[in-house]
């Protein structure tokens, strides 16, 4: 199972309720589609028993130090883009500022899943082939509502309040 989150704006609260939710749900990867913000988060996320991946949003302040403290917990930071296969399948791993890339990267059939952030609005729909998914935002800012998505790729995607 995969877990994935979004745009957690240094709510410490939140990320450490997805970190608690995704440890009980015995996730193996976790997808972070950016705007993690400070660095100092990365205590929060050690606690993590799975693989995270993360790219960067358009709020990252300090990306170099950012990468460094996540580097020191295991986490792979993939830039501006990930392009990533896990559990056989190919996924896009895209912040979102811009729609129309996102859509291209769905509407292309390179990728089974395209995870994006960005629009603080959680939503899963399907292009083609290609599941769109954008978790919502963690920190629960702009919604009032801290979502994270669960994705078992055999049985589909959940959204999830934490």
């Amino acid at each position: 199972m995969i877990g994935i989150m979004s745009d957690s704006h240094d709510n410490m609260d939140a990320i450490k309720a997805a970190v608690e939710l995704f440890n009980k749900k015995k996730v193996t990867t976790v997808l972070h589609a950016g705007d993690i913000i400070s660095p100092f988060t990365a205590s929060a996320f050690s606690k993590l028993d799975a693989q995270l991946y993360f790219i960067f949003g358009n709020n990252d302040g300090d990306k170099l130090l950012l990468k460094q403290k996540f580097d020191e917990i295991g986490a792979e930071c993939c830039g501006e883009f990930g392009d990533l296969e896990i559990d056989g399948k190919r996924i896009a791993l895209i912040h979102g500022i811009y729609e129309p890339p996102v859509i291209a990267m769905a509407e292309s059939g390179d990728f089974d899943m395209v995870v994006r952030g960005h629009t603080h609005h959680a939503g899963v729909t399907k292009i083609n082939e290609t599941l769109l998914i954008n978790p919502g935002e963690t920190a629960g800012v702009l919604t009032g509502k801290r979502t994270v998505a669960l994705l078992d790729p055999e049985l589909g995607v959940e959204i999830v309040e934490i």
